[in-house]
């Protein structure tokens, strides 16, 4: 459990297509680009070291650079400095936000006002999900992963506790950012599984097809 911080107003924001973080996991990130190394050094100068990860919105015919209004701020918990000057950090989830405006400024990285009203319990205890069928919920990610030619420690998968299992699936899996969105809107551990599950049933029965028509 994360222990809860003091959550400002204001936060950068990375718009990075694809790139999910959920409360109470870890995201590792390579920075390199200047805007997001400024980013990141104005972040840590500040007491909860956050970044709002935000997914861009790619539905046809929005604005470019449109955001999504429902992102996840993690803290930086861990960098390194590479000898070029770049970062490998990660960031460990706090809590989801929605974003009220975006405010314009002098920063090379785009920083938004955000509410946190409703994401309470982001900061609290870990959550479970009573509705999990664990064998059939197993059973569903062999074939997945055996049909995408995957490799994973299954042992540490079964063995692993709901959030963490259900959470790193959401985050590891190569959906498209839209998905990966409603994953994230998810209200509930629960809701979170069985939107990932259809995914994955339709990405089965996707690959299925393409098999039969080859």
């Amino acid at each position: 459990m994360t222990r809860p911080i003091q959550l400002p107003d204001t936060i950068p924001v990375f718009p990075l297509p694809g790139a999910l973080l959920l409360p109470r996991a870890r995201l590792p990130l390579h920075i390199f680009e200047p805007r997001y190394l400024a980013m990141l050094d104005d972040a840590l100068k500040t007491p909860a070291r956050l970044i709002g990860m935000v997914q861009p919105c790619l539905t046809p015919g929005s604005d470019p650079g449109h955001l999504h209004q429902i992102g996840c701020a993690g803290r930086v918990t861990q960098f390194s400095e590479t000898e070029d000057g770049r970062y490998m950090i990660t960031l460990t989830g706090i809590s989801r936000f929605r974003i009220r405006r975006e405010i314009d400024g002098f920063t090379p990285y785009r920083r938004c006002e955000v509410s946190w009203a409703g994401f309470e319990k982001d900061q609290g205890a870990e959550e479970h999900d009573t509705g999990l069928d664990r064998d059939a919920f197993m059973d569903l990610l062999t074939r997945f992963f055996r049909q995408r030619n995957l490799d994973t420690d299954w042992d540490s998968m079964a063995d692993a506790d709901d959030e963490l299992l259900i959470n790193s699936l959401s985050m590891m899996l190569d959906f498209a950012p839209e998905d990966k969105q409603a994953l994230l809107e998810a209200p509930c551990l629960c809701t979170r599984r069985e939107t990932l599950v259809t995914l994955i049933e339709f990405a089965l029965r996707g690959g299925e097809n393409e098999e039969k028509l080859q």
